[in-house]
């Protein structure tokens, strides 16, 4: 019995009877003649293991991008450490309408010594944490070697 609606009917009732065979001998549909099982253990490429640099890394397509945590409000900009996970990054600027991503950006531009346009925030426009990716052709040991001398760790 099956309860549909508010009251039980017969499980006959419930399903067509296709349905209904298809459940109870377990027939499945067959699969459309171009139909292909996408699964990445079936990708005939190896898996290129990416360089990452602490927060400096590099995504699949060659940017080299960098983990921000954001500290908004600061009196003023600086690196003030540089973890694993993420760099830590003082904002003078209010977390309200993207002011402090835009003064993010600005800021590392004027510390990696690249222009404006080249430090685009890629992900957490609304969060501290943040995603920035660097468009220049640059590698991220420099990005890390520049980031640390701001930092003031040798």
């Amino acid at each position: 019995m099956l309860q549909i609606g508010g009251g039980l009917r017969p499980l006959g009732a419930a399903l067509n009877t296709r349905t209904f065979a298809r459940l109870s001998l377990g027939f499945e549909m067959p699969k459309k003649a171009g139909a292909t099982n996408k699964d990445k253990s079936q990708n005939k490429e190896p898996e290129r293991s990416l360089p990452c640099f602490g927060p400096v890394a590099v995504d699949p397509k060659g940017c080299v991008t960098i983990a921000i945590h954001a500290k908004p409000g600061s009196k003023q900009n600086a690196v003030t450490d540089l973890t694993t996970e993420a760099v830590n990054v003082a904002i003078a600027a209010p977390p309200s309408e993207g002011e402090a991503n835009a003064e993010l950006c600005r800021y590392l531009s004027k510390v990696l010594e690249l222009r404006k346009s080249d430090v685009v925030l890629d992900k957490g426009g609304k969060s501290r944490e943040k995603l920035v990716k660097i468009l220049a052709s640059t590698t991220p040991e420099e990005i890390l070697e520049k980031l640390q001398k701001q930092a003031g760790i040798k």
